[in-house]
């Protein structure tokens, strides 16, 4: 049975946003930057600091554990890798029920994963119980990425939400260096190695209790309680309580039955998951963001996990104390600013364009290590060029390709996009973090680092398929800027046209 024009009309004009949401979506994309949208960014990033902590404390407690637990090579592997093939699963799962049920849903639930994971492999009485509650902590950290990404990506306004996504995810840099202080601080005070790597790793619970506590007070996104769930008066209130009445697009519906359902109702098309992966946009969309996210995860993660081993090779002679304080200044002197610079001026170079600037220099770095054999034996000049990659992965597609994907999606499948991306990344980190000692010890460093160095040009290549999203509404990046019916009674002319 065909659809008649009346029907099609119907269609259509339950598809355009009514005024209550246009008002709330104007001014959150029109909002001068606030206190409250630093206090969101504060909020969701740090849950990104708990998940940076978890990851990265992996590599030096591992240098530790693997001594007491006597374990094969590849059995450590896994343990180095198993929470980002969780977080694959987690990013995957909780991506898509915070599009179904909402963001603040998930938002508590996955960070008590995380405290959970992180008290339990503390105490893990072995190297496969350890794996297990790896795999639960990863499993949380993967759920993490796409609420809090899209959660902060939905409270912005258009000309800085690269900079707000960008700072939430910015917080990573905390945990990375967070992380190697812990080791040093413990290892350099004399704590038995037994006994330091538990604390590394149970130390994860803290950050993530203080998530739990600051998530209760952060209600839901507005533009998915207006545009998904139809409750924009709902939205409108919340974010002018949260906003300290710098949001204030509350309206007053009058007493008419029609319209306050008109108000109430919902005004975004609702995708199954089905819907989403069978549209050739969101398609294409997907793969940019996820493949590029997956080649840049696969480089990122096996060389800043394998850190401790890529200096061991360069400098042999170097203690365990040592390594970890050699990969905290790298951190310290190249990571950090590359994150800074990333929120800093992101918006104004383009998100796009950002990332494929990171991915060639950082390639670059790459390239040269692997051609330039000598290198790996001089540690100087080896960690001034490993230094620079550093710099250009956090100021280029480490934190693009979590800001890309959170933008680049319709509101009704914002966090599965996100969270399929995402996911696939995770994955591409697992290989990476699982496959580099292999190839380290098979090719050696040089070549080693020149797969990663093809990786990262295939990195830029993947995102010339993606728009760039600097300076526009997510409504526009998504198509869902559409004009609304204000007279009823004109209401075909305008669904036609």
């Amino acid at each position: 049975m065909g659809t008649g024009p009346k029907e099609a009309i119907i269609m259509a004009a339950a598809r355009l946003p009514n005024k209550g949401n246009l008002q709330l979506i104007d001014e959150l994309n029109e909002a001068p930057l606030s206190l409250f949208h630093y206090k969101a960014a504060i909020t969701a990033g740090m849950g990104f600091f708990t998940d940076s902590y978890d990851l990265f404390i992996i590599g030096p407690a591992l240098a530790l554990a693997k001594t007491e637990f006597h374990a094969s090579a590849t059995t450590i592997g896994l343990v180095g890798s198993i929470s980002l093939i969780a977080a694959f699963l987690g990013a995957i799962v909780f991506g898509r029920l915070a599009d179904v049920i909402g963001r603040k849903k998930i938002y508590g639930l996955e960070a008590a994963i995380m405290a959970a994971g992180a008290i339990a492999s503390a105490f893990s009485p072995s190297i496969y119980w350890l794996i297990v509650f790896r795999f639960i902590l990863g499993f949380g950290i993967g759920g993490d990425y796409p609420v809090s990404a899209v959660l902060m990506s939905e409270y912005s306004n258009r000309k800085n939400r690269g900079r707000l996504v960008g700072l939430v995810f910015s917080m990573q840099a905390l945990g990375l260096v967070v992380g190697p202080m812990v080791a040093v601080t413990l290892l350099a005070s004399g704590v038995p190695g037994s006994l330091a790597w538990r604390l590394m790793l149970g130390l994860g619970a803290i950050p993530a209790a203080a998530v739990i506590y600051m998530r209760r007070h952060m209600p839901e996104s507005p533009r998915f309680q207006a545009k998904v769930k139809g409750e924009a008066e709902q939205a409108s209130l919340a974010v002018k309580a949260f906003s300290g009445g710098v949001l204030n697009s509350t309206t007053t519906a009058n007493n008419s039955t029609d319209a306050q359902s008109s108000y109430d109702s919902p005004v975004s098309q609702k995708l199954s998951l089905f819907q989403f992966l069978s549209n050739p946009k969101y398609l294409l969309t997907l793969l940019g963001t996820a493949g590029s996210w997956f080649v840049f995860d696969y480089a990122y993660y096996g060389n800043a996990i394998s850190t401790p081993l890529i200096l061991k090779g360069v400098a042999p002679s170097a203690n365990a104390l040592t390594s970890v304080a050699i990969s905290l200044l790298i951190f310290v002197v190249a990571a950090v600013p590359g994150y800074i610079l990333a929120f800093t001026y992101m918006d104004r170079i383009g998100h796009k364009k950002l990332q494929i600037i990171g991915f060639i220099i950082m390639g670059a770095c790459f390239g040269a290590i692997g051609f330039i054999p000598s290198l790996v034996h001089n540690l100087v000049p080896f960690l001034v060029i490993y230094g620079v990659s550093f710099l250009f992965a956090e100021f280029g597609p480490n934190t693009t390709t979590f800001v890309l994907s959170a933008e680049l999606f319709p509101v009704s499948a914002r966090t599965t996009g996100h969270g399929l991306s995402a996911g696939i990344a995770k994955f591409g980190a697992f290989i990476g973090v699982f496959i580099f000692p292999i190839l380290n010890k098979s090719l050696g460093l040089s070549h080693t680092l020149l797969v990663t160095f093809a990786i990262a040009i295939v990195g830029a290549l993947v995102t010339l398929v993606l728009p760039e999203p600097s300076g526009k509404t997510l409504e526009e990046l998504s198509g869902e800027d559409v004009v609304p019916i204000s007279n009823p009674s004109n209401s075909k002319i305008s669904a036609v046209m």
